[in-house]
């Protein structure tokens, strides 16, 4: 008897899942605890930027993000950078969650579907916020280790761009995953390969050549930074109303009155 198709939902972490970049954080983690200098990150934190704005994909760029990358972890202790990543989760990217991108994932959870995690951070690190949340699990950069220690090189690609959607079509074959029905959420232009590997593909907090083509696709838009812009400015806004509402209410008034 053949098993029926599962569908799952895909999800980008940086900007998607959370807020910045949990690579980031982890170097940020790594740093406070004296693993290296302010100099050792700064090749990762330009090559990351300069690709940013670049906006485009670009073979070089993206091999002198891939080799800072490495760079950031060889020779360290395996064991050692697992148990500083869980400190930094619950430091740094669990505050950092949209909760609202949650709920989705926690939606696609509860009707049975699978959820994962599709990133080019860490795989280490991929495993465990999809474990802290409950997920599936996790597709993310392969770091290769050798008797416990990083070597600073990778196993495979980073997991970016056009990669995501090649890793997500193996992962399909190899569970069977109905790609047609399956939902897919990212941030970044960089993953419409990802986006347009499923059937359902979502925009969330979306930059502004993801925004426009998902406009022109048709493709539904979540935008968790707005709602939490709107509520910012409108909470004193609504205090105000709600203080000026009391203070001109007929029983404020006619207290008032039977003073006077």
């Amino acid at each position: 008897m053949a098993l029926t198709p599962k569908r799952v939902a895909f999800f980008d972490v940086d900007n998607t899942l959370m807020r910045g970049s949990s690579l980031f954080f982890l170097s940020k983690g790594m740093y406070q605890r004296g693993f290296f200098t302010k100099k050792d990150i700064s090749n990762f934190v330009m090559a990351n930027l300069r690709y940013r704005l670049s906006g485009v994909e670009n073979k070089e760029e993206i091999a002198k993000i891939q080799g800072a990358a490495c760079e950031f972890f060889r020779g360290h202790d395996a064991a050692v950078i697992e148990k500083m990543g869980i400190e930094v989760y619950d430091e740094y990217v669990s505050p950092a969650l949209w909760q609202g991108t949650i709920e989705i994932a926690n939606n696609h959870l509860d009707q049975d579907e699978e959820v994962w995690l599709v990133t080019a951070t860490p795989k280490d690190l991929a495993d465990l916020i999809a474990k802290r949340l409950g997920f599936t699990g996790a597709l993310g950069t392969v770091a290769e280790v050798k008797d416990g220690v990083y070597t600073g090189k990778l196993i495979g690609q980073l997991l970016h761009g056009p990669n995501k959607a090649i890793a997500v079509r193996l992962l399909a074959e190899e569970q069977g995953i109905d790609l047609e029905n399956s939902y897919a959420y990212s941030d970044s232009h960089h993953d419409i390969p990802l986006l347009e590997a499923v059937g359902n593909p979502r925009a969330i907090n979306p930059d502004t050549l993801l925004q426009i083509h998902a406009i022109n696709a048709h493709w539904p838009i979540y935008d968790f930074r707005r709602m939490r812009v709107l509520k910012r400015i409108a909470a004193p806004v609504l205090g105000r109303v709600v203080k000026l509402g009391t203070l001109l209410s007929p029983r404020s008034w006619r207290r008032s009155s039977r003073s006077g």
